[in-house]
């Protein structure tokens, strides 16, 4: 579903003229092709330049809404009941980790992050995420890290974890506790996907959504109504694997995917992009990538004045101020407001002459409205052709209070105090269900609607309407018949008087595998890149390589035996140069595996990569060669004591490690009276009382070498000699 929504936003001046442009663009294109209207729109740009009249880049759009509120769809959910709902979730998140941290000091967690992106989340959980219980593989929904608090209290609103669970958020060392963040090993019946470090998530969603075509691609599971979702904080993209997969997502068309970008223009300690806009910068890297982009900025109460703005003031105020100071405009009153955004133009100012002071500052932005987000959700789902990401500005800390919301120090505050409780609740409406006796108890207390209430009975029906809750991960086991003897005869049999490699050996197992009918068609050979070392030019040619559109070129070697073949059914994933995703993220893929195919079709993925990370080649651990001048590494391991003995030419022997007595309680080259050590000056050292007290000595450093006596500087790499002394030695027990 396609958009134009904001030329419908943009102030026109004269429409008439306007409709005789675009009638007269019409004819043209109706009259000469698409060709001639490419054409004559380039040389308008070319001429545009030359007058000197600004045009902003094609990946780039004005600081508006995509959707225009005239193209936005009905929203179909009780818009009173879901709000209650979100406010028992946001009070059950806040005490959940003021809980934590009243039981521990410092035991950390996150309050402000679920706060900004509450709406976005339920909008989703009531509408949009497909669940599990008919069977199919549902949605697979990445969490951003930081978000889980709130999800875990959604799960206890809904009766999924009891409050004795809740206490133990972060106290996880006994099996029984939430993990802080989301992941499967930790809590295997509850997440299905680790999200954190930083931009694990999204790169995991984008080889997600590329393995569920594949799947569906070879018949092996049925994910045409899955899509995968991913939340993700505007800060993250700092992260380079955050994008790092994006151009393959846009060149593989996977609409299946939709990414939600929670802009609350904030990082841990400060804001994002404080001179620039993030929005558009992320709107330009996602179009330039090639994905559809959907921008929620403003809630709806800023329709009519954006309706009301003819000659374009208030939108180039928009396009013209940075984050920072919208993040300033977050945290003042509403006469702040007045006096600094719309102020220095009257002809601002009077746009808003008719709304108070508080009118002001309770504008929201779009990520707080859930009836932008159902629109720009629905159109995602909607959309054919592309990925789609949702970029939906937000306020950090949204609904926790002034001393909270939009601060820099919000990511860092890990505990309400009651008065700050008290204005959440009064914020969320829980007067009723939470009174002030209530709150005066040593912890604040959960709150769970009761099952007969509108509230859970609502929440209850819309998840089953979906499928079932969200997250919930299905733990299965998935067997594989192993192949008959007789598959492995050939190889059993030997190479007779011809000398055969290990690549070439592994090549033939593993024809014999694609060729066997009754493991064959399950064997995912996954070739991150060269895989022509792997000997499987055959493997290649008869299975062919799985591309999305087929291959719509002639390759070099055609018409050779072993030649480069690429299918939509291909059964090689080659993933390219690429350790991310080809090898290392190809693992954790294999948790959606477990998701998406069903128990009579297991799969044997099989990741081939020679390359090994520097700490796992052959040969790691022993001595490092000596080169003259230079020391030889010194290695603590058992077996290479002898070895590690060994000087360097013109080296002095090193001399042997020794033990102090256990019960001797001052070390040699401790200094006196508290201080620290000081290493590299010997006791009998006459420089060292001109630089501070004495050190206490001991008899064992009367083997060393006297330190006043001269040595030559050693050699550097060219040849010359370094200026200084040689270093004094070190106490032997230091």
């Amino acid at each position: 579903m396609l958009f134009d929504g904001v030329s419908h936003q943009l102030p026109d001046a004269d429409p008439e003229e306007t409709a005789e442009w675009l009638d007269a663009f019409d004819d043209v294109v109706s009259a000469h092709g698409r060709t001639r209207a490419r054409l004559l729109l380039l040389r308008l740009l070319e001429r545009a330049r030359e007058r000197n009249v600004g045009f902003p880049a094609t990946v780039s759009t004005p600081y508006v809404n995509t959707i225009p509120t005239a193209l936005e769809p009905e929203f179909p959910g009780d818009e009173y009941l879901e709000r209650r709902i979100r406010a028992y979730i946001r009070w059950n998140a806040a005490v959940m980790v003021t809980r934590a941290n009243i039981r521990s000091e410092a035991i950390g967690g996150h309050l402000s992050t679920y706060a900004s992106s509450a709406a976005l989340y339920e909008v989703g959980f009531n509408h949009f995420f497909r669940g599990k219980d008919d069977g199919g593989p549902g949605d697979l929904v990445y969490v951003q890290g930081h978000a889980s608090p709130g999800i875990y209290a959604r799960a206890f609103v809904e009766g999924r974890l009891d409050e004795a669970q809740l206490d133990h958020f972060r106290f996880e060392a006994d099996g029984d506790g939430l993990s802080s963040y989301p992941h499967p090993r930790l809590m295997p019946d509850f997440w299905e996907f680790p999200t954190v470090s930083m931009g694990l998530g999204p790169l995991q969603a984008i080889q997600q959504a590329h393995l569920a075509r594949y799947l569906a691609a070879r018949g092996l599971a049925d994910t045409a109504h899955s899509r995968v979702w991913c939340f993700v904080g505007d800060g993250e993209f700092d992260e380079p694997e955050t994008t790092g997969a994006l151009g393959l997502a846009g060149r593989e068309h996977l609409d299946n995917l939709t990414f939600v970008v929670n802009c609350n223009l904030q990082r841990l300690d400060g804001p994002v992009r404080g001179n620039g806009k993030i929005i558009q910068e992320l709107e330009a890297v996602f179009r330039g990538a090639g994905w559809n982009v959907i921008k929620v900025i403003w809630g709806r109460a800023w329709d009519q004045l954006l309706a009301n703005d003819v000659d374009g003031l208030l939108l180039n105020k928009m396009n013209t101020t940075v984050d920072g100071e919208f993040q300033k405009y977050a945290t003042e009153s509403g006469a702040y407001i007045r006096e600094h955004f719309f102020g220095p133009d009257p002809r601002l100012g009077a746009l808003v002459a008719h709304l108070s002071d508080e009118e002001l500052q309770s504008l929201p932005r779009g990520g707080h409205d859930y009836r932008k987000l159902y629109a720009a959700y629905r159109a995602a789902v909607e959309h054919e052709g592309a990925p789609t990401v949702v970029l939906a500005k937000t306020i950090k800390g949204w609904t926790l209070g002034p001393q909270i919301e939009a601060r820099n120090a919000t990511h860092q505050i890990k505990k309400m105090t009651p008065d700050q409780l008290r204005a959440l609740r009064d914020r969320l409406y829980l007067g009723d269900e939470l009174p002030d006796a209530v709150l005066d108890q040593p912890l604040p207390p959960y709150f769970r609607p009761e099952a007969a209430s509108p509230e859970a009975r609502y929440l209850a029906e819309r998840r089953r309407a979906l499928g079932g809750p969200l997250p919930r991960r299905r733990s299965r086991s998935l067997p594989l018949d192993p192949p008959a003897a007789a598959t492995f005869a050939d190889l059993r049999a030997g190479s007779g008087t011809q000398s055969v490699s290990t690549t070439m050996a592994f090549a033939r197992l593993l024809r014999t595998l694609v060729r066997d009918p009754a493991i064959g068609t399950r064997v995912v050979p996954i070739v991150p890149d060269e895989a022509r070392t792997f000997g499987l030019e055959s493997i290649i040619s008869e299975t062919q390589i799985y591309a999305p559109e087929g291959q719509r070129y002639i390759p070099v070697d055609a018409g050779l035996a072993l030649h480069y073949a690429e299918s939509e059914h291909g059964q090689v994933l080659e993933e390219g140069i690429t350790e991310a995703g080809g090898d290392g993220h190809l693992r954790r893929r294999r948790l959606g595996l477990r998701q998406l195919v069903d128990r009579p079709r297991a799969l044997l993925p099989l990741l081939l990569d020679v390359r090994l990370p520097a700490g796992r080649r052959p040969g790691m651990g022993a001595r490092r060669p000596a080169s003259p001048g230079l020391p030889a590494r010194l290695h603590r391991r058992q077996d290479d004591a002898e070895r590690r003995r060994a000087p360097a030419p013109g080296w002095p022997l090193a001399p042997p490690r020794l033990r102090v007595p256990p019960r001797r309680r001052l070390r040699p080259g401790l200094r006196l009276r508290g201080r620290h050590p000081r290493r590299g000056w010997h006791p009998g050292d006459d420089r060292a009382g001109a630089r501070g007290p004495s050190v206490v000595p001991h008899p064992l450093q009367r083997d060393l070498p006297d330190a006043r006596a001269p040595r030559r500087p050693p050699r550097g790499r060219s040849g010359r000699r370094r200026g200084g002394q040689w270093p004094l030695p070190l106490c032997p027990t230091a």
